[in-house]
């Protein structure tokens, strides 16, 4: 009799992302300014890796970092941005399952990569700081190339145990989702079957995918421990300079994704969580690039050098 009622149970072929719903008064308004984004966004993350390849100032540890954390905010903007535009122009966009599954995966790798990538960048600057005198030794070329490939591989691990979860499900609808991309705990609203497991397990694997977060604050205790010992105050502010921009990197994304995934899932939460996750999939993509050659007279002259040297 079980069996017989599980061979009933169909798997949904297709999902609507429902996006922000009808839009249309304000959906060109919308659309001109999300495209805009988007273009700006990858233009300034390649201009970056183009600065860094091209310039042999930048050849540090950090712009090294800084190079894959530009290729991950490339790659989850174009997993996101051109369904999102679609969804403003038309109110909702269907696309299979497999797709949104797809989706989920990619951008929750990504988003996770990001996060051992800033927690390595604060190292980073641990390092720089605290203990200048080995930083060549302790930051050489072997060990970046370890700490990069170690937090894609992070990533991948830990979304690959979330695929593991949803195995373990039924999907029978209903067909619509409330979001603009194919999240977690919208998703899981598709099962048919008892998630209460599912949930609990993937809050606590959201919690320890965040434990980069610990060792970003645990790095930048130990640097601000260090700047405060620095007697005089032009020193203070030197060294504090060459964190800042990271700082703010940090803040920013954290502060958002903290937000969205930190919170007990809900109808209310759902509609702020879509506000809140165009921060960290528009415009902290955004952010990184302007605030690291806003601030940085060295990229700026990078870039500069690179332009022309492509142009010529």
């Amino acid at each position: 009799m079980e069996a017989n009622q599980r061979k009933n149970i169909s798997t949904i072929a297709y999902v609507i992302l429902l996006g922000f719903g009808d839009l249309e008064e304000v959906g060109i308004v919308l659309f001109s300014l999300f495209l805009s984004l988007y273009v700006v966004t990858l233009l300034s993350n390649l201009l970056l890796i183009l600065a860094v390849q091209t310039s042999h100032r930048l050849q540090t540890p950090m712009y090294f970092f800084l190079c894959h954390l530009s290729c991950v905010d490339v790659g989850y903007t174009s997993c996101i941005i051109p369904q999102l535009l679609q969804e403003v122009l038309s109110g909702r966009v269907t696309i299979s399952f497999t797709a949104c599954i797809v989706q989920l995966y990619v951008v929750g790798v990504l988003l996770t990569v990001e996060c051992f990538l800033l927690a390595v960048m604060s190292y980073d600057r641990y390092v720089a700081i605290c203990w200048p005198l080995r930083y060549s030794v302790l930051m050489d070329n072997r060990i970046c190339t370890k700490l990069a490939v170690g937090s894609w591989v992070a990533g991948s691990l830990f979304l690959g145990a979330l695929l593991i979860l949803f195995a373990t499900l039924t999907f029978c609808g209903p067909h619509l989702i409330n979001h603009f991309f194919c999240d977690f705990y919208p998703v899981v609203k598709l099962s048919c079957t008892d998630t209460t497991v599912v949930e609990k397990v993937a809050f606590v694997l959201s919690f320890l995918s965040l434990s980069p977060f610990f060792w970003t604050l645990l790095s930048y205790v130990c640097i601000l421990s260090a700047i405060l010992r620095i007697s005089s105050s032009a020193g203070r502010h030197r060294t504090f300079s060459t964190c800042s921009s990271h700082l703010i990197v940090v803040s920013v994304f954290y502060g958002t994704l903290i937000l969205v995934y930190m919170t007990p899932p809900s109808e209310t939460a759902l509609s702020l969580n879509k506000l809140f996750s165009l921060l960290y999939t528009i415009f902290t993509p955004l952010l990184n690039p302007l605030v690291y050659s806003l601030r940085n007279k060295d990229v700026q002259v990078a870039l500069k050098m690179g332009v022309k040297l492509h142009c010529s």
